[in-house]
């Protein structure tokens, strides 16, 4: 027994997830529902781990990597970011017009007019930019506002580094970074141990929502959940090119990014992988002032897996109806899925939110959301796990325009 503990650890933990998505995958449908029943809370412990770290995690970080740069590095990273993320949404909305207009996703199905769904208040961009800061700091973290958290780290990092610079409080500030930075090295001692559970809590999910789907349903909208994963993977070769366009290795790339990208894709949470990307980041050596910043916010704002479902979804929709989108209804999507993808952040049922507005605007029913409910969870998965790529290709090309910098 200790043989095989030992042999277990000692393997590669991307090695281990492979084996578990696997597993679970095939023991998900042999066993069916009551296999999902009683695999669930040692998947939902899973969950529960990574959103134990994300605070931490995050808070910490964020704040040693402002220390380790300065306000006009910052400013210039983060308006590199905010030019990634839209460029990035708005190719992986094209993406998705284009293979979904070239297979047809939908043609020849019919809508259920009885079928309903119900679609979260979008609350509007400027309710969401007035969550980004808590009228409580302690109600930030209890709920998990990623935004909120980031938005305290950067007003308390910022402190924290005009503090070390004065000349009155400049021995404090240095203490109390030690201080902060103990703790941001004290909570990856921490995610190490936790590391260790990845690949019992990714076979556990994964055997869940194959149970939970079944072969029926993947057979009933399997040519939408194929049109899917194959915009995914043209994406993915977008974002191969465009690393090497930047001079990077992308072979080493994916070497590192493979674990959280296999996570994301079993527990549909960008957020909750956090703790991993970041593990990733580092391993690709990533100077911490920009992964701290880019991947917290990257986690909550740039979802170009999202924007890939936001394109497949209104294709679909328009098929079903009998009318295809003509050229100025596909701009208008490329346009209003940019922004909506964006400007949803941390809204719940943000998914839902962004088909329901873009297909408000161009005139689609919003009850053909009802036909994909039933694949929510396998388009989620692969959805999440471009999400986080998209977060690590970013975080790395600016990192890589950032070096010269850093000499």
């Amino acid at each position: 027994m200790k043989a095989l503990l030992q042999g277990y650890l000692n393997s590669s933990l991307i090695l281990r997830v492979s084996i578990a998505l696997v597993l679970g995958i095939a023991v998900g449908l042999i066993g069916g529902q009551p296999v999902a029943d009683w695999l669930a809370p040692f998947g939902e412990l899973l969950l529960r781990l990574l959103k134990f770290l994300i605070v931490p995690i995050v808070l910490f970080t964020l704040m040693v990597g402002i220390n380790q740069a300065n306000i006009g590095s910052m400013g210039r990273v983060g308006r590199k970011l905010m030019l990634y993320y839209i460029a990035s949404s708005a190719l992986a909305i094209i993406v998705g017009l284009a293979v979904a207009t070239w297979l047809e996703p939908g043609s020849g199905m019919t809508l259920n007019e009885n079928a309903t769904i119900k679609v979260p208040d979008n609350p509007g961009f400027a309710a969401v930019l007035l969550n980004i800061i808590p009228d409580n700091i302690f109600t930030a973290f209890t709920e998990l506002n990623l935004l909120g958290i980031i938005f305290t780290a950067i007003v308390f990092g910022i402190a924290l580094l005009k503090l070390r610079e004065s000349e009155q409080h400049a021995e404090l500030g240095e203490h109390l970074y030690k201080v902060i930075e103990g703790l941001s090295e004290m909570t990856l001692k921490v995610m190490a141990g936790v590391l260790q559970y990845v690949p019992i809590g990714v076979f556990a999910i994964v055997a869940k929502t194959a149970g939970e789907q079944g072969i029926e349903t993947i057979m009933a909208l399997g040519d939408m959940v194929v049109v899917l994963y194959i915009a995914l993977a043209v994406q993915l070769v977008a974002y191969c090119v465009i690393m090497r366009g930047f001079g990077m290795n992308v072979r080493g790339f994916f070497r590192e990014a493979r674990t959280p990208m296999a996570t994301a894709f079993a527990t549909q949470s960008s957020s909750g992988t956090l703790p991993l990307t970041i593990t990733a980041a580092r391993k690709l050596n990533i100077p911490q002032r920009i992964y701290g910043f880019s991947l917290p916010l990257g986690a909550t704002i740039n979802m170009d897996g999202a924007a890939i479902r936001i394109a497949i979804s209104a294709v679909f929709a328009a098929n079903v109806m009998g009318v295809p989108l003509d050229l100025m209804a596909m701009a208008e999507i490329v346009l209003i899925g940019t922004l909506a993808s964006i400007g949803t952040a941390g809204v719940p049922g943000a998914g839902i939110v962004m088909i329901a507005t873009v297909f408000a605007q161009v005139g689609l029913p919003i009850e053909t959301v009802a036909l994909l409910v039933s694949i929510d969870a396998l388009v989620g998965m692969g959805a999440t796990g471009l999400n986080v790529t998209g977060d690590l290709v970013g975080t790395s090309i600016i990192a890589r325009s950032e070096s010269r910098y850093d000499t």
